[in-house]
């Protein structure tokens, strides 16, 4: 099934259940408010939701109504945790070499994970508000997952069963923060501003054959000022899938429903062709492109985003339809700035 949160001017908004289709909602009142309450009692609750869901998909829901992505919020407003990654090697790899250092022995066997802000996300179609253009505004084209109860030391086959909803993601960087911060011996935080999921969570069935042992396959699309700058494929080259992550993140702690544990920037490695690496495929976030410039010409030269700059995300199915629909989103200067 596949569904929503729309804004009716409180924190945690109000859950809608939309048709496979993303054509009609119908709000799921009767059985839920939130989509918090869902995941804390999902095998009671997630049964009458998949029963509203299959009479909207045959016309058979009385009050339905016409879906707006405009007026979503992240299909979870708020988290109990949200922890972002590094699922796929090429970025790293990247950002190594452009850097003349050497890729960690670990980047192998263990995932690379930080916590990020969870009180705040932002709809797919909000601004992403920035409070300067010279902090190295990026996006970053994801995956993400939403789990229910999973126990520390769980391993990564048992991992998979705690995945309750799949998702995309806009996971926002301030590149030119990242050095000061990570300089000073902790973690991410002001750099790692808001992130932004898509208007639709689904759950895993929804893709079909395209979900296989925690990875999705299929393509993430990323369009920046109208531009088709990624073609990403997110199956093959996601060195550590989904359950993976999950067990990563519980090795020392349990994590609650509500969980959400992100890919990192969907990316594929370069092909050789005439002694020269290209990427066919694009890229997922900006970063990465001013690495691999870095790599062949010496120095990047593609910019970080502006304000007025736009980006969208989204994710077809084998069929051609979208399947989370897509964040479509305006970089922006705060209020009054």
């Amino acid at each position: 099934m596949k569904l929503a949160t729309c804004k009716d001017g409180s924190r945690d908004g109000q859950l809608l259940v939309v048709s496979r289709d993303l054509g009609t909602a119908h709000y799921a009142t009767g059985v839920a408010d939130k989509l918090q309450q869902v995941l804390d009692d999902w095998g009671f609750l997630s049964p009458q939701l998949q029963d509203l869901y299959e009479q909207l998909n045959a016309g058979r829901a009385r009050h339905a109504f016409a879906f707006d992505p405009v007026q979503c919020m992240a299909p979870l407003p708020r988290a109990y945790q949200w922890a972002d990654s590094s699922a796929y090697g090429n970025p790293v790899a990247l950002m190594r070499r452009a850097g003349n250092a050497e890729v960690p022995e670990s980047a192998d066997s263990e995932p690379l994970m930080y916590q990020g802000g969870s009180d705040d996300f932002i709809g797919p179609c909000d601004d992403v508000v920035v409070p300067g253009e010279d902090m190295g505004i990026d996006f970053a084209a994801e995956l993400a997952v939403i789990t229910g109860d999973v126990k520390m030391g769980t391993s990564p086959e048992q991992a998979l069963d705690g995945i309750r909803l799949l998702m995309i993601a806009n996971g926002v960087s301030l590149r030119n923060l990242v050095p000061a911060e990570l300089a000073k011996g902790l973690g991410f935080f002001q750099s790692k501003p808001t992130t932004a999921f898509g208007p639709v969570a689904v759950t895993p069935d929804e893709l079909g054959d395209a979900w296989e042992h925690g990875r999705v396959h299929l393509v993430v699309q990323s369009t920046w000022n109208g531009r088709r700058v990624g073609m990403c494929e997110a199956g093959p080259e996601m060195r550590f899938h989904f359950g993976q992550l999950i067990a990563h993140a519980a090795r020392t702690r349990r994590l609650r429903a509500g969980s959400i544990i992100g890919s990192g920037a969907v990316s594929n490695q370069g092909v050789e062709r005439d002694g020269r690496t290209e990427w066919p495929k694009g890229y997922s976030c900006i970063a990465e492109k001013r690495c691999i410039e870095t790599i062949q010409d010496g120095a990047p030269s593609t910019e970080f985003m502006q304000y007025g700059d736009t980006i969208r995300i989204e994710v077809k199915g084998r069929d051609g339809a979208s399947v989370f629909g897509a964040i479509e989103q305006r970089i922006a200067a705060p209020d009054g700035a």
